[in-house]
């Protein structure tokens, strides 16, 4: 039997139906490797689970542990905690690393209820100090980090999706099938499954290296056009206020907020955005903020690196022009 190292970081690793490994996995290894050694579980349907354990050892696993189970498919959240349970047995990790995503909070508010372990819920960052692993949010709209621990047990941390810039070195792979016995706890019944294929090439809003959004400043749906031209140059997302939704600009899935998406991209621009707290709590711990807005006392320049005061209408088609003439 293989035996884990003290430092053991155990990592969830989210798995597709359809066997592709999500891009949050990237981000959770690398933030295990700066705390510990991770170790990596593929929870995945019959016949995806090698190539997962392959991916994430590129991404740094030092091993993993899998397991493939035909309730992947069929039953909701519980086959993974079923498996983080038997994991947790066998590594006895000090640190528990899962996405914030919605199944990944499902599954890490589960396990911790089942196992009675500390729940830190959508952490930025996770560092260690002299007592042991410390996780770190942005809280109050993005107004103040705070960091939280466990007085005693594992830790159990969600991490946002896009908020870990580190990156572990890819490693050999080191597999291990992982034996786990089928729980009892009621689970909700998956019926079917329809992955959702995006129609365009744009990266996902969530966990997006760079995002564009808009706000009532651009006026209209149809003008709202201005805000995908900026995204499509700079290869990014985009997003959107509250209000560009609620005034039928674009649909709620664009909307970056305290109810919406939260993302902490490496670039963040924000075009006509007042910056209510609403929308600075999902966006505030981006990298580098821009904001283009005409109001000079605009909230959103009290956070933004950069800030332009001028029309949206004027200043970004000179913005688009020059992006475009500087990859000519």
């Amino acid at each position: 039997m293989t035996n884990y190292p003290h430092d053991a970081v155990l990592v969830l690793v989210e798995v597709s139906p359809s066997g592709r490994v999500q891009k949050s996995a990237a981000g959770l290894l690398g933030a295990a490797a700066g705390v510990g050694t991770p170790v990596a579980l593929v929870v995945a349907a019959p016949g995806h689970g090698q190539a997962a354990a392959e991916q994430a050892a590129a991404y740094g696993a030092a091993s993993v542990l899998v397991t493939e189970t035909p309730s992947f498919t069929t039953t909701l959240t519980t086959p993974a905690v079923d498996a983080l349970v038997a994991a947790a047995d066998l590594v006895q990790p000090e640190l528990v690393l899962i996405s914030n995503s919605i199944e990944g909070r499902d599954v890490a508010g589960r396990y911790a209820a089942r196992t009675r372990s500390a729940l830190a819920i959508d952490a930025v960052g996770v560092s260690r100090d002299e007592e042991g692993v410390v996780a770190s949010h942005s809280v109050y709209g993005g107004a103040y980090l705070v960091d939280s621990a466990a007085s005693a047990g594992t830790l159990v941390v969600t991490v946002r999706q896009g908020a870990i810039d580190a990156r572990a070195d890819a490693a050999a792979l080191n597999a291990q099938t992982l034996d786990v016995s089928p729980g009892t706890a009621p689970a909700a019944t998956i019926t079917s499954i329809d992955e959702d294929v995006a129609p365009s090439g744009r990266p996902e809003l969530r966990g997006a290296a760079k995002v564009v959004s808009g706000g009532r400043g651009l006026g209209s749906g149809e003008r709202f056009a201005l805000v995908t031209e900026l995204a499509d140059v700079l290869g990014a997302a985009v997003g959107a206020s509250r209000a560009a939704v609620d005034a039928g600009f674009v649909p709620q899935s664009y909307q970056v907020g305290q109810t919406g998406v939260s993302v902490s991209p490496a670039l963040y621009i924000a075009l006509g955005i007042s910056g209510a707290i609403q929308h600075r709590a999902g966006m505030q711990t981006a990298k580098t903020i821009v904001a283009i807005n005409k109001d000079a006392d605009a909230p959103i320049f009290g956070i933004a690196d950069f800030g332009v005061v001028g029309d949206v209408f004027t200043v970004v088609p000179q913005l688009v022009a020059a992006l475009n003439a500087r990859k000519a």
